[in-house]
């Protein structure tokens, strides 16, 4: 027997109104969702949005100058990092997440008007193949497609040469007169793309997400609770080794008492990935990096890391994984590097792949370090 359940005069079937009440409440939760994540989404998308190679570093600095904090206070030092600084007094804790991205630069005009290119930063160049490209000048930027190398012959199957781009032009000359010359820099378009649930798609989150971690966490920050001085570094040339980090560090020297290097972990959950490293699930927060391939957090730090995160109902994993960070080049003062990243999948693709509630949960764990820790 059916239980039915008058409606006016009609009487519905209990089973066909539950059907009914179903995927509206699905859309409701996912509307919930999609409100919650809105700032979160917001400000990762406008950073992933904007470019900047290595050295280049310009249109996210202003982006991320951009949301910051009515009250907040930045300035920009000789390396090109962006710096905010909040309360006083010993000790100085940092944080830092680099503002720039991999890519390439141009080294060279051809004859034949195409460009020669240096990879800034470690990527398989094979992904850029046949692919759309943008070449960054000082009078703007001009389109042009990444040479895929020779289909047909006796050199189709091996490594492929170096990769090219070709802007449409036939002559050095040509070329030229488009303001393209060495040292421009080169990418791809990209776009922060919405997947299902609280999932996203898009290239530079890495570490987008950091730099978006740390407004966050600024936005939001209870500033009376704050006991001593805390640094938020927005670095530099992350990906051509840590440049921006390196001066950072030695314009402080022995003030820094503690780094928290906010960057990517590089996770296993991937489809095809063994499981036997790296195992952060993506979606199920952030990550103390307790090991990595230029650094070692303090046991004591780890544990005390996972009992705050506890304390404010952050999850919070801990792993180990390849790769540097930014705060590894503070170890010759004799500060403890305290890495913190998210689980991040396609690590330097065109296509990472971020569950936005692991950034949101990261924006907080920072906000807690800052005031609590």
């Amino acid at each position: 027997m059916i239980a039915r359940i008058s409606l006016g005069r009609t009487a519905v079937p209990l089973l066909t109104l539950a059907a009914v009440l179903a995927p509206i409440s699905a859309a409701a939760a996912q509307q919930r969702r999609a409100e919650d994540l809105a700032e979160t989404t917001a400000i990762l998308r406008s950073l992933v949005e904007s470019y900047g190679v290595s050295g280049a570093e310009a249109p996210v600095r202003a982006a991320v100058a951009r949301q910051l904090p009515a009250w907040a206070h930045s300035e920009t030092d000789s390396a090109g990092n962006l710096l905010v600084r909040v309360g006083r007094g010993a000790p100085l804790v940092v944080f830092v997440a680099h503002m720039d991205e991999i890519g390439f630069s141009v080294t060279a005009v051809r004859d034949d008007g195409s460009l020669e290119l240096k990879a800034e930063g470690g990527f398989y160049h094979s992904l850029y193949e046949g692919r759309p490209a943008l070449v960054h000048t000082a009078n703007g930027t001009v389109p042009g497609v990444f040479i895929p190398r020779d289909s047909a012959g006796p050199g189709a199957h091996r490594t492929p040469p170096a990769l090219r781009v070709d802007v449409g032009t036939t002559t050095r000359t040509a070329t030229e007169s488009l303001g393209v010359a060495a040292g421009a820099t080169v990418t791809m378009p990209k776009e922060f793309v919405p997947l299902a649930g609280t999932r996203a798609t898009g290239r530079s989150f890495d570490d987008r997400v950091g730099c978006t971690a740390l407004l966050l966490a600024l936005r939001h920050l209870d500033r009376a609770r704050i006991r001593h001085a805390v640094l938020f570094v927005f670095s530099t040339r992350e990906e051509i080794g840590l440049e921006g980090a390196k001066a950072a560090a030695h314009d402080l020297g022995l003030e820094t008492a503690r780094v928290h290097a906010i960057d990517t972990f590089v996770s296993a959950d991937a489809p095809l990935e063994p499981r036997a490293f790296a195992d952060a699930p993506v979606g199920s927060g952030p990550v103390s990096r307790a090991l990595d391939g230029s650094s070692a957090t303090p046991p004591a730090d780890v544990d005390s890391l996972v009992a705050l995160a506890r304390s404010r109902g952050i999850p919070l994993q801990v792993g180990t994984t390849g790769g540097g960070n930014d705060g590894s080049v503070f170890a010759e003062f004799g500060v403890p590097d305290v890495a913190i990243g998210w689980p991040l999948r396609y690590s330097h693709s065109p296509a990472e792949v971020v569950d936005l509630r692991d950034v949101k949960a990261l924006g907080a764990l920072v906000q807690a370090i800052a005031e609590r820790w």
